[in-house]
C-alpha cells in the first residue's frame, strides 16, 4: 500500500498494529488488549483524516495509485460478461478510451471509458489516460451502436484531460469532442456517467453527458486542473491548493451547484481500500438510474436531457 502526505499516521499506525500481531504470533505472549487499543486508534485516526479532508487532498486520492481504473471497474461490475470493441473506423484504436458491452445485474449496457496504466509501462501505453481524437470518435462509435439495438450506455470518466499533442489537434480533438456533446444530447438511450478518478476539462466532457451523472466521493470534476490553474493564475504550481479551494471541484461542490446528481460514497480511505464494496456501490447507482428512465419515451428523454443541461448555470437572484 502506497501513503500519500497526509496519510502518514495511519500508516505508523498500521505499521505498529501489523509488529503487535506479529509478536503475539511469534511468541506466548497476550497482547491482544495492545494491539485493539492500535486499533481503535486506527479506526479514530481514519475518520479525523478522511472526515476533514481538503480539496487538494481529494485532489490526491482521486490520483492514488491503487485506487481502481475504468477496467478494474469493469471487471468489478461485469465480470467475465464483458466484451471489448475496438476502433474508430477511421485511424485507429485509441487504448486510452475503451469501451464495449458487459451485463451488470442481468442487463446488458455499451460501457466506455477513459483507461490509465498501472505503471510506466502501461502508462505510456494508455497515453495516461489522455485520448486521441479517434478514442472519442471510437467511443461515438460504440454509443451510436448501442443507440441501434436500444442497450442503455455507462460512461466511466477518468482522465487529466484529452491529449494536448499538434498531432491530436491536426486530427481534430476539439471537433472529435464537440461532435460527441452533440450526439450524446441527442442519443436515443439513457445513458449513465460515472466519474471514478480526475473529471478533467474537455477531455471528461467527451463522454459525459449523461442523464444521470455521479460522482465517486474522492473525485474531482472541473474545467482545468488545480496546478494548470495555479500556473495561469500565479505562473507557479505552488498555489495548486488554493486553486484547488477557488475552483470548487470536489463531489460536494459538485452536488450542491446541481451539476451532478448525486455521489457516491466511497468506503473509509478512498475505494482503494475496499475495492468489492466500491464496485457493489456503483452497480447499485448504476441500476438505480437506469431504473429511472428505462420507462421514459424517446422523445422524454431527450427532452429532459436537454432541460438538464440548459438549465445549468442559471441563478435567481
Amino acid at each position: 500500500m502506497e501513503y500519500l502526505d497526509f496519510e502518514l499516521p495511519i500508516k505508523e499506525l498500521e505499521e505498529q498494529l501489523e509488529k503487535c500481531q506479529i509478536i503475539g504470533q511469534e511468541s506466548d505472549v497476550d497482547v491482544t488488549a495492545t494491539c485493539d487499543q492500535i486499533n481503535e486508534k486506527l479506526v479514530e485516526t481514519k475518520k479525523n483524516i478522511y472526515g476533514n479532508l481538503t480539496a487538494w487532498q481529494r485532489v490526491q486520492l482521486s490520483r492514488h495509485p491503487s485506487r481502481p481504473y475504468t477496467l478494474d471497474h469493469i471487471r468489478g461490475l461485469c465480470g467475465d460478461t464483458f466484451l471489448e470493441l475496438h476502433g474508430d473506423r477511421g485511424f485507429k484504436d485509441d487504448k486510452a478510451m475503451v469501451g464495449g458491452l458487459g451485463k451488470i445485474g442481468g442487463q446488458s449496457f455499451m460501457i466506455i471509458g477513459q483507461q490509465k496504466g498501472y505503471n510506466t509501462k502501461t502508462r505510456q501505453y494508455r497515453n495516461f489516460g489522455m485520448a486521441n481524437p479517434e478514442g472519442y470518435r471510437k467511443a461515438l462509435r460504440l454509443m451510436k451502436m448501442a443507440e441501434k439495438f436500444g442497450i442503455p450506455v455507462v460512461t466511466l470518466i477518468d482522465t487529466p484531460g484529452a491529449y494536448p499533442g499538434l498531432e491530436a489537434e491536426e486530427r481534430g480533438q476539439g471537433e472529435a469532442i464537440a461532435r460527441n456533446i452533440y450526439e450524446m444530447v441527442l442519443l436515443k438511450v439513457p445513458i449513465i456517467s460515472i466519474i471514478v478518478g480526475e473529471g478533467a476539462s474537455g477531455g471528461a466532457l467527451g463522454i459525459g453527458v449523461g442523464d444521470r451523472v455521479y460522482m465517486l466521493e474522492n473525485t474531482w470534476y472541473s474545467v482545468i486542473s488545480p496546478e494548470s490553474c495555479s500556473s495561469i493564475l500565479w505562473k507557479s504550481w505552488e498555489y495548486k491548493e488554493k486553486a484547488a479551494e477557488a475552483l470548487k471541484l470536489t463531489s460536494s461542490d459538485m452536488k450542491k451547484q446541481e451539476l451532478v446528481d448525486d455521489v457516491i460514497p466511497e468506503p473509509l480511505g478512498g475505494a482503494h481500500y475496499d475495492r468489492e464494496t466500491t464496485f457493489k456501490t456503483v452497480e447499485e447507482y448504476i441500476l438505480k438510474g437506469y431504473n429511472e428512465l428505462k420507462d421514459l419515451s424517446t422523445a422524454d428523454l431527450i427532452a429532459q436531457r436537454m432541460d438538464k443541461y440548459t438549465k445549468m448555470g442559471e441563478f435567481k437572484e
